[in-house]
């Protein structure tokens, strides 16, 4: 019996490689996704904290991409084709309706990562894509000439035959997920040139243990400073959030790749202005005010309407000012360091946390490999490779699900019209 070759075969049940099956199918091709977990989407559960940062809505191509920064001049075709307006209006059509929070994130009105699996699932199914899960790769099968992807090996040595070949294996954070780098092995086996992946957007562990304290405490619109010996390397506004080990947060997560780098060469700081908005002297006239108007207030229990109350304690004891004392006997020279200390409080960073807590990993396929108008490999002409597979850095708010939605677009409409 002649053995059953597919239209298109795609590795990996994740948000790229369903929106490559869905719409491979869409297009009259015979589809297999295979998955080596249990069930699919196991990853995409667990993003934007298990509420799902769908996308950014920046409308705007070419502004989009700037944040995806050198890497950005690569996606230009690929964003063309399918962009932030398709993303939602296909999530939108299928019932699932989007709200948008500060940096344009955008997330299910549910506040829950299931309805955008459940949106997924549906159009799989829907488009008859036949699913194979619980199945692990174990590598890619050439065709006798090399030129060719013919098909994959499975774990239990079946072997899966298809015209055509999309790897979305993901990389390597959150590897309880199953983004354990498998499809990098495999690639770099058959001559593709791989990045070694590392965590990208990752939280970061901190020496001081009132951080740790304040667990749980986010902190919006603040200003933090990357310094390192003495030198400011970066300053962004935005927001934190602290963890029992550190701090994390869409703002820290941005800047971890960078830290990570600064930390080979010796010790980073990170000071945190809680009150940008003030420079010193509007900052002192402003405290100056509060101090009078709650003159016979005790000094803790004057600050709650200049800083959240959540970090105040936290900041009564790096001020070494008794807490006990009346706002209006506190010394002029307490003042301006107080308003030092609002303006500069420094945390001092141990290290970057594992891959099992990075957001995303950077690493993967060089981009030059990659003929980005139809995602297909340069080295194989029926391979396609998608989402977390490329070596492309991007930030946190929206953008890795976006490539996601993207590539698999493009690589899913071009896999099926080089089969015709």
């Amino acid at each position: 019996m002649e053995e059953k070759i597919f239209d298109v075969l795609v590795v990996g049940g994740g948000p790229a490689g369903m929106m490559a099956a869905g719409r491979a199918a869409g297009l009259g091709g015979e589809v297999i996704l295979i998955e080596k977990n249990e069930t699919l989407g196991k990853k995409l559960l667990i993003t934007g904290g298990g509420r799902c940062n769908v996308t950014n809505a920046e409308f705007d191509t070419r502004k989009l991409l700037e944040k995806f920064k050198d890497d950005g001049k690569f996606l230009f075709s690929a964003f063309s084709q399918y962009g932030v307006k398709e993303t939602l209006d296909f999530f939108n059509s299928k019932g699932m309706e989007t709200k948008v929070e500060p940096g344009l994130r955008v997330f299910p009105t549910s506040n829950m990562s299931q309805s955008v699996l459940n949106v997924l699932e549906k159009y799989i199914r829907e488009k008859s894509v036949t699913i194979l899960a619980n199945s692990p790769v174990t590598e890619i099968i050439l065709s006798d000439d090399k030129k060719k992807v013919t098909g994959v090996k499975l774990k239990n040595k079946k072997i899966i035959l298809a015209k055509s070949v999309v790897m979305a294996t993901g990389g390597t954070s959150h590897p309880e997920t199953g983004s354990t780098g498998d499809g990098f092995k495999w690639l770099k086996d058959i001559g593709h040139t791989v990045t070694e992946p590392t965590p990208s957007l990752v939280p970061l562990a901190t020496k001081d243990v009132w951080t740790h304290r304040l667990a749980g405490v986010s902190l919006s619109d603040i200003k933090l400073t990357v310094i390192q010996n003495g030198e400011k390397r970066q300053i962004k506004k935005g927001k934190i959030l602290f963890t029992h080990v550190g701090v994390s947060g869409p703002t820290i997560l941005n800047m971890s790749k960078d830290i990570g780098e600064l930390l080979k060469y010796g010790e980073v700081t990170v000071s945190l202005d809680l009150l940008p908005t003030f420079d010193y002297s509007q900052l002192n006239t402003k405290l100056q005010e509060v101090f009078s108007e709650k003159s016979n207030t005790k000094f803790k229990n004057s600050l709650s309407e200049l800083i959240p109350s959540a970090i105040v304690p936290v900041v009564l004891e790096l001020s070494k000012i008794d807490p006990e004392k009346k706002s209006n006997s506190v010394t002029r020279e307490e003042r301006l360091n107080f308003i030092k200390l609002l303006k500069d409080i420094p945390i001092h960073i141990d290290k970057l946390l594992g891959v099992d807590k990075a957001i995303i990993s950077s690493g993967g396929v060089d981009l030059s490999e990659v003929d980005f108008k139809t995602m297909r490999s340069r080295k194989f002409s029926n391979l396609y490779l998608v989402g977390d597979i490329l070596n492309i850095d991007r930030p946190s708010g929206g953008y890795s699900l976006q490539l996601c939605w993207t590539t698999g677009f493009v690589a899913g409409t071009h896999c099926i019209e080089k089969n015709v």
